[in-house]
């Protein structure tokens, strides 16, 4: 049996609106998610046993039950008892390099590398969808994960409609290291402030008038990098900027720099700014260190691009 690599690239959202409530306690959203070249490595490998085992560079990271890219391969093994019989365990050795409580889909897209390895580890045959349909039940950020690229979803997040890509465009990463934001938290928060301005469940006729993100769709069909710099939105700094000065002081140093425009990615405490070319990414990424020269400050400048999980070996 092959052992596998796999590229597991983050994601930023470049809108993220929350409509309303759902029956199964999640929250109808409309965003539009992109992702972006900065990546962790997955590799998987047969242990000969019937273990599954889960190893990371970064300390930080729980190599146990509650890692998602051990839930992933937990998954498999329950829906594909038969394969994992035959093929037994596997060691998951995750190099790490995009940070965690950052609102990027750390633990998602490791988790959708670990499904796609599977699949071809044990030859079951999936198709993209079917993988998909398994990564939903993990997260609502793992069906994106698998495919990548640019696209809007719906639902809890997990309806996804593929959009023109924008891998012309560059974004400028900047992350307090020792500053994790809880999505639980960052959600829950919202609905307790907010939920008085959601659109009942019932009335999905207003549901569907009540979303705006119509006119960053068109932006991105049309390429117009200014104005999809303009139409930046997210919800969730509502509750999250007001909670985390220094996510706050952080977005509005980025905004007093030259770009396309800035926002807080997903629950944070990603904050980032997209730029139009490699250099200016890299302008802004060293402005933004004097302007800011905390050593816990972690700066990235990376590519958006049109790809989700790869194979490389």
């Amino acid at each position: 049996m092959n052992s596998y690599s796999l590229i597991a690239p983050a994601k930023i959202n470049l809108y993220l609106e929350i409509i309303g409530d759902r029956p199964d306690g999640y929250h109808e959203l409309a965003m539009l998610l992109q992702s972006i070249d900065l990546a962790d490595r997955v590799d998987l490998r047969p242990n000969g046993t019937q273990a599954i085992r889960v190893h990371c560079d970064d300390p930080q990271v729980p190599a146990n039950e509650s890692n998602l890219a051990y839930q992933a391969a937990a998954l498999m093994a329950g829906e594909f008892s038969e394969a994992y019989g035959r093929y037994g365990g596997m060691e998951i050795s995750i190099q790490k390099r995009i940070p965690m409580g950052a609102g990027l889909a750390g633990g998602s897209t490791d988790a959708a590398a670990v499904l796609v390895g599977l699949n071809l580890m044990w030859s079951l045959g999936l198709t993209q969808s079917e993988l998909q349909e398994l990564g939903g039940r993990l997260g609502s950020d793992v069906p994106f994960c698998i495919v990548g690229g640019t696209a809007i979803a719906t639902g809890r997040g997990e309806q996804l409609s593929s959009l023109r890509s924008l891998d012309n465009l560059y974004a400028v990463l900047a992350k307090y290291q020792d500053l994790p934001v809880s999505t639980v938290w960052a959600y829950k928060t919202y609905r307790q402030q907010f939920q008085n301005t959601y659109i009942p469940l019932d009335n999905l006729a207003d549901r569907k008038q009540r979303v705006h993100s119509g006119a960053m769709v068109a932006a991105i069909a049309q390429q117009d990098s200014q104005r999809i710099g303009e139409l930046l939105h997210n919800d969730l700094e509502k509750v999250v900027l007001p909670a985390h000065p220094r996510v706050a002081e952080l977005r509005d140093k980025l905004g007093q720099l030259e770009t396309l425009g800035v926002m807080m990615s997903g629950s944070g405490s990603t904050v980032f700014a997209l730029v139009s070319s490699q250099f200016q990414a890299e302008r802004v990424r060293q402005e933004l260190r004097e302007l800011l020269p905390d050593p816990n400050l972690g700066l990235w400048t990376t590519r958006l691009i049109n790809m989700g999980i790869q194979v490389v070996s």
